[in-house]
């Protein structure tokens, strides 16, 4: 069974910096694509949750477009963990974040950025 649980998620001013986790069970990261998404409140329903990043089991990373230079997918192997380190945070950044593996999905962690 695949468990995912992010966490990370809070209050921010625009400019700051956030560190979300992806915490992984029933899979180890070198045999798991791992992707981060996130959900806005403009676009509630599942099917508009935009893809951010995906971390390969090899190790190499994806990007959206808008993403590249300010996200930063990692992953830290033995704790079995992803990252995404999100840079210059803006209100359009509010969402809540998801972790994908293998189709199961965690909670979410929300993060708001407001001045």
């Amino acid at each position: 069974q695949v468990r995912l649980v992010e966490s990370g998620g809070g209050v921010v001013r625009p400019g700051e910096s956030l560190k979300l986790t992806c915490s992984v069970s029933g899979r180890t990261l070198p045999e798991s694509d791992v992707d981060w998404y996130r959900q806005t409140p403009d676009k509630p329903s599942f099917e508009q949750r935009e893809w951010i990043a995906d971390i390969f089991g090899r190790g190499d990373t994806d990007y959206a477009r808008w993403a590249k230079g300010r996200f930063t997918i990692s992953r830290d192997i033995d704790k079995n963990e992803v990252y995404l380190d999100m840079r210059n945070l803006n209100p359009e950044d509010t969402a809540v974040y998801y972790c994908r593996v293998a189709g199961y999905w965690g909670q979410g962690t929300r993060v708001t950025v407001s001045s």
